[in-house]
């Protein structure tokens, strides 16, 4: 199956499977893709491996809701607060969490990044922030991947001229939110690994910084953690 055709199927239906939650999608954000399910996976190995009664996550660029869902749904616990800039984005992971049964623990707050979180008093206390932003360059969406925003919006897909744009903001601003020894983790596109991790590596401000990858042997996660006090 093609991407195109995935795409405009989900909309067509105005549902999608993503870590076996069924999710509500409209136009106007983007549609969850079987990708980002490693994102997802390797976000709910950290969280099981910190065995936390009551773990506390960010799902940054939310998009459709699909992975601040998928967390909720599989540790019941989690309290999660969920961005994204557009009225589009936000509607719909309002949606999907009242969907699933989960608007009380799942916060959606609309602003530029870490803006949305800034009067909550969440400084420090976030276990894991997962974040799916836009990473492609705004040249390759002129080119080899204008079909792209035939369908969906413009900037669900772009990120300045490297792509990297938004990794880079959210690397420098999550350590605020952050508690001792959480964790930062992102998709990233084919061949941005290195990139993302070099952006880890020089802000000092996270450790064990890895690449995970995909069942084709490709870098599609990256994270960090921050350092134990």
């Amino acid at each position: 199956m093609s991407k195109e055709f995935n795409v405009a199927d989900a909309y067509g239906t105005g549902r999608v499977l993503f870590m076996g939650l069924e999710l509500l999608v409209a136009p106007g954000a983007l549609v969850p893709r079987p990708e980002t399910e490693l994102l997802g996976a390797t976000a709910l190995g950290a969280l099981h491996q910190m065995s936390l009664p009551a773990p506390r996550i960010v799902d940054m660029c939310c998009g459709s809701g699909n992975l601040a869902c998928a967390i909720a749904h599989h540790i019941p616990t989690a309290r999660v607060w969920a961005s994204d800039l557009t009225d589009e984005c936000v509607e719909a992971t309002r949606r999907n969490a009242a969907h699933h049964g989960m608007a009380e623990r799942i916060s959606v707050l609309q602003g530029d990044l870490f803006d949305a979180l800034s009067d909550l008093g969440l400084g420090g206390t976030i276990d894991v922030i997962v974040c799916n932003p836009p990473y492609i360059s705004e040249k390759r969406l002129e080119g080899d991947r204008a079909h792209l925003v035939e369908l969906e919006p413009r900037e669900a897909f772009a990120a300045g001229p490297y792509g990297l744009s938004i990794h880079m903001r959210v690397v420098k601003d999550a350590p605020q939110y952050l508690r001792p020894g959480g964790i930062l983790l992102f998709e990233v596109g084919l061949g941005q690994d290195k990139q993302v991790m070099g952006l880890l590596e020089r802000s000092k401000a996270y450790k064990n910084i890895r690449s995970v990858l995909n069942e084709a042997g490709e870098a599609r996660v990256v994270l960090g953690q921050t350092a134990f006090a």
